[in-house]
């Protein structure tokens, strides 16, 4: 713990030199691959948002059930379990399991001057390349989203050298009007091509809007994207399940595949019906998605 704190400064500096030329070149590389391979799937995580719960209370356990169902990744929350202070030996249990860390979702406060190096330090050495910002209501006010626009283009370029990016996931909220648009598509136009638009297909269907025409409106921007079942209002017989729900996965998944540049599907699962477990529920939304695959 001491001397992981000690050498923040010196994994960081280390990153920048180094990431620059290995990681950022491997990044690179596994985005144009996806791009130029209209056949190439993308990987299957999942946010451990989905199993918070379980997640405190048994981390290990729960990850390895989450591995057992065949995902290949988890995205975090911010809870680490055992491993709050041990990116490495995290690592190292991930690989145990096979499965990697497709990103993290963290507030921006991670990212300021104060917590940059120590934010980057420890994702990096989990092997953590993508940091989302999964929320912030300046992102859907007219007295906010210009700041927001100005801090996800500063991070962009300050993450860069050490091969890791920011993005920002998408709620409702985003896609209500503004100048002649909504606030994601201001953002999405007014943003570095290398910040990540995590779109969550489950929030855009539920406002009304199609996420396939998203995912294609902005090509090679949802390198990571939430796959979700949020039904719209009034739905009838449907369930919030993947597979039996309204959107049509088919055409999403060969966006993702065409031009979205997508490395990561994430599932996430925020509502259990008929009584599932969060797990349980998770497990029912992968078998929908493994249908589709």
């Amino acid at each position: 713990m001491k001397k992981f704190i000690h050498n923040i400064k010196k994994l960081a500096c280390v990153a920048a030199a180094s990431v620059l030329i290995i990681g950022c070149n491997a990044t690179s590389q596994a985005v144009s691959n996806n791009e130029n391979d209209n056949n190439m799937m993308p990987k299957i995580s999942v946010q451990l948002w989905s199993v918070k719960d379980d997640v405190k209370e048994d981390f290990k356990g729960t990850l390895t059930q989450l591995s057992k169902m065949g995902f290949q990744g988890v995205e975090f929350a911010r809870d680490f379990g055992p491993f709050a202070n041990d990116p490495h030996g995290l690592k190292q249990f991930l690989a145990g399991l096979n499965l990697q860390a497709s990103g993290a979702h963290i507030p921006f406060s991670y990212l300021d001057d104060a917590n940059f190096l120590s934010t980057v330090a420890f994702y990096k050495t989990l092997g953590c390349d993508m940091l989302i910002v999964p929320y912030d209501e300046r992102a859907f006010s007219a007295d906010g989203i210009e700041w927001v626009v100005t801090e996800l283009n500063r991070l962009a370029k300050k993450l860069a050298p050490y091969g890791m990016k920011v993005g920002y996931h998408n709620h409702a909220q985003e896609f209500e009007a503004y100048k002649q648009t909504t606030y994601w598509d201001y953002l999405a136009q007014n943003t570095l091509d290398n910040v990540v638009l995590q779109q969550d297909v489950g929030w855009t269907t539920y406002s009304g809007n199609d996420p396939v025409a998203y995912v294609r409106k902005y090509p090679g921007r949802t390198l990571t994207t939430h796959y979700k079942v949020r039904l719209p209002e009034g739905t009838q017989g449907k369930l919030p399940i993947i597979g039996k729900d309204t959107i049509d996965w088919p055409s999403l998944i060969q966006a993702n595949k065409e031009v979205g540049g997508t490395l990561w599907l994430v599932v996430e699962q925020e509502e259990y019906p008929n009584g599932l477990t969060p797990l349980q529920a998770v497990a029912e939304s992968k078998k929908g998605l493994d249908s589709f695959l």
